[in-house]
This record gives structure tokens, sequence and C-alpha cells, in this order.
């Protein structure tokens, strides 16, 4: 009975600590947002079917192309990893492997031309998704969120 007690006074002061934490609520939000704007891309006809997966590594590879090892170091993962979502990809026809103009030996991932369509499509619901968080927090909070997102960015990446 004493073990109950003290589980339930740990998993409250758990639950305490999440709903403290701001990363926490950045977090969620951010799946959140996440589930949403894939729902309505594949909502639209002729959308491949992008799992969260996917959303995870399309904003790291670079307009240019980016290599699979720089990819899995910006992720966190595998090269094997990133290797499996490239694939799923290819088989989208959202990316595509290409020679590195750098070096004959190694290849870049970069969109398609289907791929780069989607990713306006993309971008754009987006846009639509940031327009409704606006009219729930008003625009000028959006403004200053994304102001903040920016700096932190800018810091993390300088780090």
């Amino acid at each position: 009975m004493a073990q109950d007690r003290d589980d339930a006074a740990y998993r409250a002061e758990l639950e305490q600590a999440k709903h403290a934490s701001t990363l926490q609520l950045l977090f969620r939000a951010a799946r959140l947002l996440d589930e949403e704007a894939l729902r309505r891309v594949a909502a639209k006809p002729g959308r491949p079917r992008l799992r969260r997966a996917h959303t995870s590594l399309l904003p790291h590879i670079d307009l240019d192309g980016t290599r699979v090892t720089d990819l899995a170091e910006r992720l966190g993962v595998t090269k094997q990893a990133v290797s499996q979502l490239v694939a799923d990809l290819e088989d989208l026809g959202v990316l595509e492997r290409a020679a590195d103009p750098a070096d004959a030996r190694a290849r870049l991932v970069r969109f398609t031309a289907r791929g780069r369509a989607g990713l306006l499509d993309g971008l754009a619901t987006l846009r639509e998704l940031e327009a409704e968080c606006a009219e729930v927090v008003g625009a000028r909070r959006m403004e200053e969120l994304r102001r903040a997102l920016v700096a932190l960015n800018d810091h993390l990446t300088d780090k």
C-alpha cells in the first residue's frame, strides 16, 4: 500500500514536471502539427503517403542535394536508417540519388521534380496551419514565436 502511494506521488511529480516544461509542450505541439499537416497533404489527390519519419528527414535535405552521411549526422541516426527512408521516398518519387559533382565516388540525395512540387505544396499547408495558429494565439504572438524559434535555431546551430 505504501508502494502504491509512492508510485502515485512519483507519477504526479512526473506529470507536473512534464506540464511545466516549455520544451515538452513545444515537442508535443510540433508532433500534433506534423500529424495534421500529413493528414491534409494525404487528403489531396495524387500526393504520396508520407509518414512522420519521412517528414523528419525532408527539412535536412539541401536543395542542391545532401550526402546520406550528412543526413545521418543531422538527424542523429545511422546511415542505414537514413538509407531506408531515402529508399522509401525514392519509391514514392520524391527523392533521387545522383552523382556528387564534387566527388565522383559519392552520391547526393536530392528532390525530384515531383518532390520539389510536393515540398512547395507542403509548405503551403504549413502556412495554412500557421494562419490557423495565429487565429488561436494572435498574429503578434505568432510572430514573436517565430522570432524566438529563429533565435533558438541559430543558437543551437552554432553549437
